[in-house]
């Protein structure tokens, strides 16, 4: 009885580790496997600013199909700016996590003007 506890077990942990190494490779809001720049090499290589980016995507995303098209242009226009702004950090850890921290604050500014507007 105990074999076989411990063999689902070691299955289990085998599943979570190579489910684990997939994740790593395309969890960011882009391909890892085909990242060109040294900053998106080093999103796909820290958890949380792999986090960050995936956090960040998909606040913008959302908020782009909530917005009229005067203003999804205009958070467009930012995201650009941003992406430029966020590859002169290169490798640096700390510069890019807080790069990424001011764009959420800023895309969640955002999101809470749409909330207070409601109901929905």
């Amino acid at each position: 009885m105990r074999r076989a506890a411990g063999m689902k077990i070691q299955q289990y942990l085998a599943l979570v580790f190579f489910s684990g190494a997939s994740y790593f490779t395309s969890a960011a809001s882009f391909d890892c496997n085909q990242a060109k720049t040294v900053t998106e090499h080093t999103v796909c290589n820290h958890l949380i600013l792999n986090d960050a980016d995936v956090k960040m995507a998909t606040t913008y995303n959302i908020l782009k199909r909530l917005v009229p098209m005067g203003t999804r242009g205009a958070i467009q226009d930012q995201q650009v700016k941003w992406l430029q702004m966020r590859d002169q950090c290169r490798d640096n850890v700390s510069c890019l996590t807080e790069v990424y921290k001011m764009r959420q604050q800023k895309l969640d500014l955002y999101m809470n003007r749409i909330y207070q507007q409601g109901p929905f």
